[in-house]
């Protein structure tokens, strides 16, 4: 069966087409289930979604990727030009590869960041709960975590803190004293959890965090010792602060630029706005006001690309790991689409024996010498097993084939 992996990166697309292919979390189960109900040929399907990317994984009973990349710009409302200009279609072991240095952080805009190989697992997660996941995609996703896990643990790759998260205050270093200033952080995720615990570690003064569920907002603020809000108080609140940085999953922009004109009225201190959500947060034209400064997630490149040349040795004992872990998946799906040659295999094994068995039995009960049945077992046992083999060889040998006695050999260990 086919697999497929059709997606666009931050490779591949500029963040104003990532931002129209991704998927919110509470919205993946949905679109999973009308994949597969449209496309008669999706099998089994998951979709990786991040800031960086959008990825589908299929299964399918043809060699086909138009379908999928037709339902991709009917359910996202893009334009087909657009997906063929970015979009890329990897099938069977190349897709394997793929997703194995997805989950790894080999394909990472911040080389070896951590955080992908749980969104992988998570988005395997909602497949699996959808019940779009199969066991194709099953012996997919257990692969590309195990070979994720081998990178993390055997190499150094993940050893300098670099991330989406430290980029982005390291970014904020560079232009605010944090010592001196208030950041607000508006989400309580993952993302949102790491820039928190870097300010916090880089010693800024204050730090308020704000997100459209208070409870959980108030969880995070509690652990790091800041202030919580709900989203509703940002346009009262913005003007306090000296450094935003946004990451959530919201659909529309949270920050509007009349809210930072706003923020900025009667202000003479900058104001630094990070968004490293897709779709963004912070809508684009509060950029173009006095005295702010906005960087979206593909600015932070340049920080990254200084980052990341402490990983970039690791990064090539990891790519030896993941080429083992490719073969290994490889092997694995060999062993299994030919399961059932195996148990047809040792079935008609089992039924030679039962056969010799119970004619030695019946010859033992007629009052046969035993020594005399045993050497006769033996004999019938050995002359049943080898026959088939013993007629392909002669058949081989006379049609010269050549690949096929070299297999033998190797199949019965002969010189």
């Amino acid at each position: 069966m086919p697999l497929l992996a059709y997606g666009v990166s931050f490779r591949t697309a500029a963040i104003d087409i990532r931002e129209r292919l991704a998927f919110p979390p509470d919205e993946l189960g949905e679109a999973l289930a009308e994949l597969r109900q449209d496309l008669d040929g999706v099998s089994e399907a998951a979709i990786l979604s991040t800031c960086n990317r959008t990825e589908i994984y299929c299964a399918l009973e043809a060699r086909d990727e138009a379908p999928v990349a037709d339902w991709v710009a009917g359910h996202r409302a893009i334009g087909k030009r657009d997906l063929e200009d970015t979009a890329y279609v990897l099938w069977d072991e190349d897709a394997a590869r793929h997703l194995m240095r997805v989950a790894s952080g080999l394909d990472s805009q911040v080389l070896g960041e951590p955080q992908i190989m749980g969104q992988v697992k998570a988005a395997y997660d909602i497949a699996r709960g959808t019940g779009t996941l199969g066991p194709e995609l099953t012996l997919l996703s257990q692969g590309a975590l195990y070979a994720a896990k081998r990178v993390r643990t055997d190499t150094a790759i993940g050893k300098n803190p670099v991330s989406i998260a430290y980029v982005a205050v390291t970014m904020a270093r560079q232009v605010i004293d944090l010592g001196a200033a208030k950041a607000l952080l508006i989400g309580a995720g993952e993302t949102i959890e790491l820039v928190a615990r870097h300010l916090a570690r880089a010693g800024v003064r204050e730090i308020g965090i704000a997100n459209r569920t208070l409870a959980r907002a108030e969880e995070l603020a509690q652990e790091m010792g800041a202030h919580a809000m709900g989203l509703s108080e940002l346009r009262r609140r913005l003007a306090d602060y000296d450094l935003v940085i946004s990451s959530t999953d919201a659909a529309e922009h949270i920050v509007s630029a009349s809210m930072v004109e706003r923020a900025m009225l009667g202000r003479t201190r900058p104001l630094f706005l990070v968004d490293i959500a897709v779709p963004r947060d912070i809508e684009p034209a509060a950029g173009d006001i006095d005295g702010v400064f906005l960087h979206s997630v593909d600015d932070l490149a340049l920080i990254v690309e200084e980052n990341a040349t402490a990983r970039r040795h690791a990064a090539l004992q990891a790519e030896t790991l993941i080429d083992k872990g490719v073969a290994h998946y490889e092997r694995a799906r060999v062993l299994r689409d030919n399961r059932g040659l195996v148990q047809q295999f040792r079935r008609r094994a089992d039924g030679i024996r039962q056969e010799a068995l119970d004619r030695a039995r019946q010859r033992l009960d007629n009052g046969q010498d035993s020594a005399e049945v045993m050497e006769r077992l033996a004999h019938e046992l050995t002359n049943k097993l080898i026959h088939d083999p013993t007629v392909a060889i002669r058949d081989a040998s006379v049609d010269q084939r050549a690949d096929f006695l070299e297999s033998l050999r190797a199949l019965y260990g002969l010189e």
